[in-house]
């Protein structure tokens, strides 16, 4: 089923752009890259990009490919979802890799180009779709986790500036990051009406961030403090007090991408499936089959609802119409999306033993010392972007139409 957009555009038309896209993959990307991923994407951090990495990361950014929908006006590759389609699929057949991400394509760059003006999106689109910055959030704070509304950090109107206090928690990429797109109040009178969306140099006088260590030994997240921190008057998006209906959309762009994994499964995984893992750690049977009958069931379940969940994706993207962008939906495929990956992590431990839960030392691979720390991070992925149980509400309101009793 074609969207509205790729409805205008004739299957030739695709077919050639397939040609193209073969031709220039073939001339632009080193087969020594196969099996490698973003340098920026790495949970302890961004890694030091090697000479071919940086150079597929400017093709790709020069050509607009790594935001292939995005408009060409401002970086992207201008191309229809078909064609993005059709990119994608040239890609995985030499093993290519997006080398332009973050959470500046994930979230912040579709809501920018929603809700700023022109120079903003002048400004920071074209950086972002070349990969040149790197972004982080800023919402969630000490008192104000699920209940986001509540947060207290304070930008005070200083004429041509605003200057800005408080305190944000589980910044992810805090540490790394060169920008912050940041929730803050600015009127405390008015809960909702109150916040304003503001964006944030985080090498400015007075932002201080510090790691936070988690179960699984990585430090992805951090907390942030601004202190007196100055920021200009044109670094607000939107007009005061629109912060919490650009926040919350920006949200939807989060779980939209949260919903497909964001590379999940490989972490998981190590690039096997779960049935080469179980015929690896527990043997096949006279048939060739995993040996364990019980277990063979429950990784057959698995990977149905892991293939159905992906065909759901494809449809929810095949039948978006225009540029509506994603929608409450999302809370359904974001909390689907963590009940597979977190299945998957449990069934991995569960069929390598002893094996998938070593830490340190001697008698264990490094696949499955990563094993555990995947497993463990894995835990988070019903938090972050929004709880399992914040999503049952977005559901419960906005899809099914149930509203609170007073």
């Amino acid at each position: 089923m074609a969207t509205a957009a790729d409805l205008d555009r004739p299957a030739d038309s695709v077919e050639a752009f397939r040609e193209e896209a073969r031709a220039w993959l073939a001339a632009n990307f080193d087969p020594a890259l196969r099996g490698q991923d973003n340098a920026m994407s790495a949970v302890d951090g961004p890694s030091a990009e090697t000479d071919a990495q940086r150079k597929w990361r400017e093709a790709m950014g020069e050509k607009g490919w790594g935001v292939p929908t995005w408009p060409r006006d401002y970086g992207g590759g201008g191309l229809s979802r078909a064609e993005a389609r059709v990119l994608q699929e040239e890609m995985a057949k030499i093993g290519a890799w997006n080398p332009i991400g973050g959470m500046g394509v994930m979230m912040f760059g579709p809501t920018l180009l929603e809700y700023g003006n022109e120079a903003q999106k002048s400004e920071h689109i074209p950086r972002i779709a070349r990969g040149e910055v790197r972004w982080c959030q800023g919402y969630s704070e000490p008192g104000a986790g699920s209940d986001l509304a509540s947060l207290q950090t304070f930008a005070e109107d200083k004429g041509d500036h605003y200057l800005v206090n408080g305190q944000k928690t589980w910044t992810s990429g805090g540490q790394w990051a060169d920008k912050c797109f940041a929730l803050v109040r600015t009127d405390k009178s008015q809960k909702h009406a109150g916040i304003s969306f503001l964006l944030i140099d985080m090498t400015s006088e007075g932002v201080e961030t510090r790691p936070i260590r988690l179960i699984s030994g990585a430090s992805p997240f951090c907390e942030t403090f601004f202190t007196n921190v100055k920021v200009p008057k044109e670094n607000l998006v939107g007009r005061e007090g629109q912060g919490w209906e650009i926040g919350t959309r920006l949200l939807q762009h989060e779980r939209n991408s949260l919903s497909g994994g964001s590379g999940s499964a490989a972490r998981m995984n190590a690039g096997r499936t779960v049935p080469e893992i179980a015929k690896k750690y527990r043997g096949t049977d006279a048939e060739g089959r995993i040996a364990d009958a019980d277990l063979r069931t429950r990784i057959i379940k698995h990977e149905m609802d892991q293939r159905a969940f992906a065909l759901t994706l494809r449809r929810a993207a095949l039948e978006a119409k225009g540029n509506a962008g994603p929608s409450a939906a999302t809370s359904i495929m974001k909390n689907v999306g963590a009940r597979i990956t977190q299945d998957r992590a449990e069934l991995n431990v569960e069929i390598m033993g002893m094996q998938g839960l070593g830490w340190e030392g001697e008698g264990f691979t490094p696949a499955e010392l990563e094993q555990t720390r995947t497993w463990l991070w894995g835990k988070a992925v019903s938090i972050y972007g929004g709880s399992s149980e914040i999503q049952n509400n977005v559901i419960a309101k906005r899809i099914l139409g149930m509203l609170d009793h007073q």
